[in-house]
């Protein structure tokens, strides 16, 4: 592993540009498993009777809001990913000069809440919600702490809307222009707690051609030998040996 550790800060300081790409590993070391998860998925169906993938759309915001938004708040809100030490060793790495880039499919906004500057929110972020009628701004703590389930308008009086990405959703086109272009520029490319087949980054990566791909999770692939490294571990327990 050592050898692994010293020839990937080789690899960082000769870098030109070096994205990283952050996935659902990251949220998983913090504690958190995506609601797609096989058996997290089945778990929300067996009690909302519906799937997450039927619960969490636009669909169901527009005409069962009570039931968006208890699946919301219960399932995304109440207990978050916890911040792990990834996202302060991404911050330190930003401010060597070593990391330019920081690229996630989260909602949670973890690496810009850890200090990192350089963040595409690729999804959007719980922290962002709005009023889609006059635009009105709204904080997590008022969507959290509505009065009744669904959180509504001061002056509308219709569901606030959280600013992330529903499934099924066309993404932010800006969000995908930005992403596209950052891995266009990178030299080395970091998947953290992501795979080559990602269904969120795989149309992405193609446009990676730069010298160094680096993968680092918790889980091998068969694809990982597309990789120039291969780390098998949590990202929380790597990034910190490469701030030092």
């Amino acid at each position: 592993m050592n050898e692994k550790i010293n020839r990937l800060k080789t690899i960082l300081k000769n870098s030109s540009y070096t994205v990283a790409v952050c996935g659902a590993g990251l949220m998983e070391e913090g504690g958190f498993r995506a609601v797609k998860h096989q058996d997290r998925a089945y778990d929300i169906e067996h009690r909302y009777g519906y799937g997450p993938e039927e619960l969490f759309t636009s669909a169901c915001y527009n005409t069962r809001p009570e039931l968006f938004f208890q699946f919301y708040k219960q399932e995304m809100l109440e207990n978050p990913p916890q911040i792990t030490a990834s996202g302060a060793a991404m911050a330190a790495l930003e401010q060597k000069g070593l990391l330019h880039c920081i690229i996630t499919s989260n909602i949670y906004d973890l690496p810009r809440r850890c200090g990192c500057q350089h963040v595409i929110n690729l999804h959007g972020d719980i922290y962002k919600n709005c009023c889609p009628r006059c635009h009105k701004e709204y904080s997590l703590d008022y969507v959290m702490n509505s009065p009744q389930i669904v959180p509504l308008c001061e002056t509308c009086k219709v569901p606030v809307r959280p600013l992330v990405s529903l499934f099924g959703e066309m993404m932010d086109s800006q969000k995908m222009t930005e992403t596209t272009e950052e891995i266009t520029k990178a030299d080395t490319l970091l998947l953290l707690g992501t795979r080559l087949d990602s269904e969120v980054y795989t149309p992405y990566l193609q446009y990676f051609n730069g010298s160094s791909l680096v993968i680092i999770h918790s889980e091998s692939h068969y694809l990982d030998s597309r990789a120039d490294l291969v780390i098998i571990d949590h990202p929380k327990n790597i990034l910190p040996q490469l701030a030092k």
